[in-house]
């Protein structure tokens, strides 16, 4: 659903360090990278992010996805009991795995804040019901991705 032009968009976003900061974006690129994958979409949203080590990023790829190893984004949907209704409304979390979006940025010859931008948006849009699994979502989800990401100045993450 698109929502009128100029709609404002209310969001808490809570950004938490499970290792050093240094050399990861501030909290305030995160949130502005996901009200942009947001704005539009939603009139008012409350998520978690949370960057962490290799080690945590395998143990919960493993135990959610069955998968032993770590990933760049993993993003969890907010599960709320029937008839439970809050202020803002949750949409989930996501969690980034430093070292794996480090590692990816470098092979991909990709300033390091530009992929942490394009992994944010893409995890914001799964928490919002998009998703990759066939090629026509894919294709629908690469394009949103790269249109949000023009709007921030970013190249086409999918380029060659």
């Amino acid at each position: 659903m698109i929502l009128p032009a100029g709609e404002s968009l209310e969001l808490e976003l809570g950004v938490s360090y499970a290792l050093p900061r240094r050399g990861l974006p501030a909290a305030v690129s995160f949130r502005r990278w996901a009200a942009a994958a947001l704005q539009g979409r939603v009139r008012r949203a409350d998520l978690a992010l949370r960057l962490v080590d290799e080690r945590e990023g395998c143990a919960l790829n493993r135990h959610y996805r069955g998968k032993d190893y770590p990933t760049n984004v993993l993003s969890f949907p907010a599960e709320l009991p029937p008839g439970v209704a809050l202020e803002l409304p949750i949409l989930g979390d996501l969690v980034l795995c430093a070292p794996v979006v480090a590692r990816e940025a470098r092979e991909q010859g990709k300033p390091l804040a530009h992929h942490y931008a394009h992994l944010t948006v893409h995890g914001v849009l799964h928490l919002l019901g998009f998703d990759h699994i066939d090629p026509r979502e894919a294709e629908a989800m690469e394009l949103l991705e790269r249109q949000i990401l023009a709007q921030l100045g970013i190249a086409d993450p999918y380029r060659d």
